[in-house]
């Protein structure tokens, strides 16, 4: 026996791993993951780590069968995951699954298990061997990100200074509903309202004051649009737009005599020469059976052009299709 050979039995290689169930025991109970297993044939906890009863407040000892894990699963997760864990394991696939757990004290955990399929000799699932994993701060990492991505979603389709809708959202609420309105074949309304001596009112009391009259012009036209699919929107500058999807041409000129009258209760003083003495609005409407009109554009830019014949027509007033 040569010298090498010497060493390499004498020498243990510090890279073997260890051969006492113990070690491997300890190696696994240390990890703040959660090792588990199964048998298959019983449906049993062969094994899951002492970690279980810090994370979710049951003891050891209490998972006994797959029915303990199922129980202690939120109801809107279970169906989900049950039958999705059970299809991978017969098909014998790999797997992971997110879902809360219920703790002890009644609330929940959110949980990621990660499944092996162990086959026998004669390539039957013979148990699963998983781990746990609390990811709650990362659920709760992802729902703020969520959060904040509605938030933007919303400011970008919200008009800055009024809070209204913007140009924007009613372009997409515009097309939605000229489907919508093409598939019931019900009548889609449009009220397009400019302020008037818009620019002479700034001139004669500062943007400050013509900020605070759009708002306030804004608010009351939000309680003109009172159904959940009803818009108002800011269309640029001291310009308005309603969308009344399912509104009639009688109830429109009604609800457009309802933005006159809202406007005028709110007194605004004018004061810029040959204006008036109250802040007055000019508007535009329109009533369509999509399948007489080409497209939504079409229509937007007829009630645009009654708006405008409005104001031709001398202001503070309501031009129809």
């Amino acid at each position: 026996m040569n010298n090498a050979t010497l060493r390499a039995t004498r020498d243990p290689d510090p890279h073997a791993l260890p051969e006492s169930p113990d070690v491997y025991r300890t190696l696994l109970e240390s990890t703040r993951a959660i090792p588990w297993k199964i048998d298959w044939a019983s449906m049993r906890f062969a094994y899951i780590g002492p970690q279980i009863e810090s994370l979710l407040g049951w003891t050891q000892d209490s998972w006994q069968t797959v029915d303990d894990w199922v129980a202690r699963m939120h109801p809107d997760d279970r169906d989900r995951v049950v039958g999705f864990c059970v299809s991978q394991s017969r098909a014998g696939v790999d797997h992971e699954a997110d879902y809360r757990a219920l703790t002890s004290d009644g609330g929940y955990v959110w949980i990621r298990d990660v499944v092996h399929v162990v086959r026998d000799a004669a390539g039957e699932v013979d148990c699963l061997v998983g781990f746990m994993f609390d990811i709650s701060q990362r659920k709760r990492d992802e729902e703020e990100l969520m959060r904040l991505h509605r938030e933007l979603e919303q400011q970008s389709m919200t008009d800055g200074l009024t809070g209204i809708a913007n140009r924007r959202r009613f372009d997409q609420c515009l097309e939605t509903e000229w489907g919508a309105a093409r598939r019931s074949g019900q009548p889609l309304s449009l009220i397009v309202l400019d302020i008037d001596h818009f620019k002479q009112f700034n001139d004669a009391h500062g943007h400050v004051a013509g900020d605070e009259c759009l708002r306030h012009i804004a608010g009351e036209l939000a309680g003109v649009a009172r159904r959940p699919r009803d818009v108002v929107a800011r269309f640029g500058g001291e310009e308005f737009i309603l969308l009344l999807p399912e509104t009639d041409a009688a109830a429109a000129r009604a609800l457009a005599d309802e933005c006159v009258a809202r406007i005028a209760a709110l007194g605004i003083a004018h004061g810029a020469p040959r204006t008036g003495a109250l802040v007055t609005a000019s508007l535009g409407m329109g009533t369509a059976l999509v399948d007489a009109m080409a497209t939504s554009q079409d229509f937007l830019r007829a009630v645009d052009g009654r708006l405008y014949a409005a104001k031709r027509g001398g202001r503070n007033r309501i031009e129809r299709l």
